[in-house]
């Protein structure tokens, strides 16, 4: 528990010097006295099955007896889509309430179809009490009995009823409740007075208060679910790893009878032919086309690697625990502005091991690489979205912070660690010297070229992450929580093992076939697991998710699109490393003139 405080702290402190945000933490001060004003904030409303597609509160015509003020929210916040106001509902701590007015409107004609609208796409609210989420529907459709959906009754809720437990001076849990027989009957285009009302109860509880989040991440890991999960994740994980040990038992045993094979060769007659992968030992370290493109896309590779380690380590400590609004969203942020200086590092560093002399260009192209699609993406969706005016839109003064965060801290950083990555001096260790003219690659088959070979490389990764992706994609593009990050992290070592270990092997059998080519083949081999991730997104929005309408189809294929983007990137760094070493391994182990 400690060093789950000491790092929380160090987190909070980094993103402070940043001037970016706070993570909050169960530490802050959550006490009151009896009839003590606690707020209850608003956050937003949206169709249930469209997680993207939310609005504020009070773009639907809710109604308020007091001035609405706006709570002042941090950057992670704002990104995750949160615009908190204060409620109609005064829920003072300890003081019970019985079917209390909170407001009366009288709605006219076109706000009735407004609220109609919502209830026929099942719109919920979201709402926060002492930080703690609640959420409920707004209204309910009347199909019973109807098969003409134009004799549906459309009901809208009135009545809320809010259940508290307080363990002494601190709200421990909340929960809403609509009251199915308090509606309003918004059936018809006409004008309609409706009372919003609501009912407070306080209930004594002994659950303590640093445990009040663990019912949001037991409800995303019952006993039966997480024991499936398990089972899932590890039948998964023992098949991949039977294949990959497989594999691998064949890879050593051929590579032993090839290095005892050469070495027999060395000690015969000298006019003996050479064949397979020694055979073009003068070409296989022949620097690459387009290099500085390679040297670029490591670059982004290794700090998007980096980032996610770091995304991991804090997960595993605790800081993203259900619910703790925009932590997740800052730690990205900060975290890859911080790493920029990684990206320029690697990226000048392999561009100039390379030989390469235009550096400068070399590090604009690096952090482009993966920020300009990023970027072009963001302009397109933030546009749908305010066209639509929901909440996903951000306001000016967010973009201008995201824009000097980009300016004063990640290109800075990014020429930073160019320079010294320039001024490395490292060599490009090639244990064969390369001749002067390539020799012609021989006609290969068609499973042999790079599509094929690309497919083969990225279905025993995918495998492997398969049913993980199933719960993140609830997650992130639903309403489930999810928090068993331990079983993550599992999975994400095993990805790397085994696209490490594929793309060596086809490393192999590409040099076994006398083609030398293989820099970018790697890479791209490494990397086409993130067109696998692509590909399940197909499958999951039409086969699993009920999402609709162009905002949300939008939202969800562009930002996926940049997510397995970055995968490609990322996983096209490890297996290209991988190889890289793998080569730079077998051709040290033989004698080559």
């Amino acid at each position: 528990m400690e060093k789950r405080r000491i790092m929380a702290c160090i987190v909070a402190a980094v993103l402070i010097l940043c001037g970016v945000s706070q993570v909050r933490s169960d530490g802050s001060d959550h006490r009151f006295k009896r009839g003590e004003d606690v707020p209850l904030y608003a956050n937003k409303v949206g169709p249930f099955h469209n997680p993207s597609e939310t609005y504020r509160y009070f773009d639907l015509p809710f109604c308020s007896s007091a001035p609405v003020k706006e709570k002042k929210e941090a950057l992670g916040e704002v990104l995750n889509g949160d615009r908190l106001v204060s409620a109609p509902y005064k829920l003072d701590f300890l003081n019970e309430k019985e079917s209390e007015l909170a407001c009366k409107r009288r709605l006219t004609k076109e706000q009735v179809a407004q609220f109609r609208g919502a209830v026929s796409k099942d719109y919920y609210f979201q709402m926060y009490y002492d930080d703690l989420p609640i959420w409920g529907f707004l209204g309910k459709v009347d199909k019973e009995g109807k098969s003409d959906p134009s004799e549906y009754k459309y009901y809208l809720f009135k009545h809320l009823i809010f259940n508290i437990l307080y363990n002494k001076d601190r709200v421990i849990e909340i929960t809403v409740q609509s009251d199915q027989n308090s509606l309003v009957d918004i059936t018809e285009d006409k004008e309609v007075e409706v009372e919003f009302t609501y009912t407070v109860k306080w209930k004594d509880t002994e659950i303590p208060f640093e445990k009040r989040m663990d019912k949001y991440s037991q409800s995303s890991s019952l006993p039966h679910h997480l024991e499936i999960h398990w089972f899932s994740i590890i039948n998964s994980c023992v098949t991949v790893l039977l294949l990959t040990g497989f594999l691998a038992t064949i890879l050593m045993r051929v590579l032993k009878n090839d290095f005892s094979k050469y070495a027999h060769d060395e000690e015969s007659a000298d006019d003996q032919e050479e064949t397979g992968w020694k055979y073009i030992h003068g070409d296989v370290f022949r620097y690459p086309k387009y290099k500085s493109l390679l040297a670029a896309a490591l670059g982004s590779g290794t700090q998007l690697f980096t980032l996610a380690i770091f995304i991991f380590m804090l997960a595993l400590v605790g800081v993203f625990y259900p619910y703790n609004r925009g932590a997740l969203f800052t730690a990205l942020v900060v975290i890859y502005a911080l790493t920029s200086g990684i990206a320029g590092y690697t990226a000048a560093s392999f561009y100039c091991q390379l030989e390469g002399t235009n550096w400068v260009r070399n590090l604009l192209l690096t952090g482009s690489l993966f920020c300009g699609p990023l970027f072009l993406t963001f302009c397109f969706l933030n546009t749908v979205a305010i066209a639509y005016s929901a909440t996903a839109a951000l306001p000016f003064g967010t973009i201008v912070v995201i824009f000097l965060i980009l300016t004063l801290v990640t290109t800075p950083l990014l020429v930073l660690g160019g320079i010294a990555g320039k001024n490395s001096k490292a060599e490009f260790q090639a244990p064969c010297r390369t001749t002067k003219y390539p020799r012609e690659i021989p006609p290969l088959p068609w499973y042999r070229t790079s599509l094929p070979q690309m497919a083969m490389a990225g279905f025993l990764p995918f495998s492997a992450i398969y049913i993980e992706l199933y719960y993140i994609f609830a997650s992130v593009w639903g309403h489930r929580i999810y928090t068993i990050y331990s079983i993550l992290f599992i999975v994400f070592i095993i990805l790397l093992i085994v696209t490490a270990f594929i793309t060596v092997a086809l490393t192999y059998f590409q040099l076994a076939a006398e083609d030398h080519d293989w820099w970018w083949r790697s890479f791209v081999c490494g990397g086409s697991t993130g067109l696998f991730i692509y590909g399940y997104c197909l499958y999951y929005y039409y086969a699993r998710s009920d999402m609709s309408g162009f905002m949300q189809t939008s939202f969800f294929f562009g930002y996926m699109a940049c997510i397995c983007y970055g995968f490609f990137l990322m996983l096209g760094t490890v297996g290209f490393r991988a190889s890289l070493f793998f080569v730079r391994h077998i051709y040290r182990s033989i004698k080559c003139e």
